[in-house]
This record gives C-alpha cells, sequence and structure tokens, in this order.
C-alpha cells in the first residue's frame, strides 16, 4: 500500500510546507502563509495592508483573483527522497464577517497562529477554491482530479515525521535492522545497514545502501498512538511475534 496521489496532494498542501504563490498579472512568485481546510480549499493569511493582500485585489468587476500555489516537499532527514511537489491552482477571494471569522477557526485548526486574533483588523484571510491540482515527482507531472483531492486526506503522521524517524534512529536501530531483514528475506545483502529515512500512513521507507525498500503496514495507521501500537510487537525486545505486511525493494 502507498498513498495516492490525491493523498499526497493534501498532504503537500496542507499548511507545514513553505509554499509561493504566482499570482495573475502580478510580480512574483510572493512567498505565502496558508492552510488548507476539511474540503481541500486554501486559506491563505496575511497583513492588510501587505504585498500579497494587494497582489490578490480582484480588478474591477470582479470578485477573486486567480493563482497558482507551488508547494514543495521537503523531505525530513538526509538521505531521505522527496514526496515531489504540487501546483494548487484556482481563484481566491477576501472573506469578510462570519466567513473570515469562520476560516479563522479553521486555520487554527492546522495553524493556531497568534495573529489569527487580527482577523478583521490588520490581518485578512483569503479562501481558495481549488480548479486544479498538478502533481509532479522525478520528472513525471500528473494531473490530480480535484474532487479526488477534495476527497482525500492529509497524512497523519507528516507533521511528525522527522521526530518519528529520529526516535527510531536513537533508540531503536538494533530491533528495526533486524526486522527489516526479516521482512526483506533474502534481498537483504550481508554488511547493509537499514535506516528509515521516511513514514506515512502506509509504512516504511528504508534506505539499505543504494537501495530503497518500501514496508507496508497491514492498514493504514490513524496516529501515533496507533503507530505505537502497531510497532509494539517490533521494538519490545521481549517480543518474538513480526508485525505482518508486505515489502518492495528498488
Amino acid at each position: 500500500m502507498q498513498p495516492t496521489h490525491a493523498e499526497v496532494a493534501r498532504t503537500l498542501a496542507a499548511g507545514h510546507l513553505p509554499a509561493t504563490a504566482h499570482i495573475a498579472c502580478r510580480p512574483g512568485p510572493q512567498p505565502v502563509r496558508h492552510v488548507t481546510d476539511a474540503q481541500g480549499r486554501v486559506l491563505l493569511l496575511s497583513p492588510r495592508d501587505g504585498a500579497l493582500a494587494a497582489a490578490l485585489r480582484p480588478a474591477p468587476d470582479t470578485d477573486d483573483t486567480a493563482l497558482v500555489l507551488d508547494i514543495p516537499d521537503v523531505p525530513p532527514v538526509a538521505g531521505a527522497p522527496s514526496l515531489g511537489r504540487i501546483w494548487v491552482a484556482g481563484w481566491a477571494a477576501l472573506l469578510t464577517g462570519d466567513e473570515a471569522r469562520q476560516a479563522a477557526l479553521d486555520y487554527a485548526d492546522t495553524d493556531p497562529a497568534a495573529d489569527l486574533l487580527d482577523v478583521g483588523t490588520t490581518q485578512v484571510i483569503h479562501r481558495m477554491d481549488v480548479a486544479e491540482v498538478r502533481y509532479e515527482r522525478n520528472g513525471v507531472l500528473v494531473d490530480v482530479d480535484p474532487d479526488e483531492y477534495a476527497e482525500a486526506s492529509p497524512d497523519p503522521l507528516h507533521t511528525m515525521e522527522f521526530d518519528l524517524i529520529a526516535d527510531l534512529a536513537d533508540h531503536h536501530v538494533d530491533e528495526m535492522a533486524g526486522y527489516v531483514r526479516r521482512r526483506l528475506g533474502p534481498a537483504a545483502r550481508p554488511g547493509d545497514e537499514p535506516r528509515v529515512v521516511r513514514l506515512d500512513r502506509y509504512g516504511f521507507l528504508v534506505r539499505i545502501g543504494a537501495r530503497l525498500a518500501r514496508l507496508s503496514f497491514p492498514r493504514p495507521v490513524a496516529d501515533r498512538h496507533d503507530l505505537a501500537h502497531l510497532l509494539h510487537p517490533v521494538l519490545c525486545n521481549r517480543c518474538v511475534q513480526n508485525t505482518p505486511g508486505s515489502s518492495s525493494v528498488r
């Protein structure tokens, strides 16, 4: 099992990675602060008198402004492959009144920034309705259906991926190495030192020398607690049973 293109797009767009905006008929690109709400719509937080708010001011006789958000992945550790990057295109409109207040609450679900309290005074929120999503990885560009993107959910482990990998590297090297070798069987070569370099709800990506191995969980993980429960048989020295799943090497 691996994340779908729509799931990767929702994960990258969630609001935890740096993003830049290319705004129609404006110089740029411009760095932006953003999150996505439950429907995958982009919320942009910026100073009322700032450059972004000025660039997003619609042309006469229009209510919104076309833009493209560019969001590249940032691998959590050295030697980890990138998930790629996404471009999210659509139209952004300034929110006011109750809509702005609700958007501020939605924004806080992902990023409880202190200046959300200033929305309506010194800060503004624009909401971008998504019309097109494109995903690129390793030179391959694919279109993601906007409806599939909206229905997908961000990976629940993405924001803690670095911490989880660091914990495995600091405290569970031997247990993980033994687990990986058992799972790979003959594909594991003598002298190779397995190292977890990526982690998502579906499994691990492990670097073994110049190769990468994908180790899948028996089911998608719901959260950090669920992951700890699933990995307990692997990381507990007194346990002898292996967590079931599948593996592939490339």
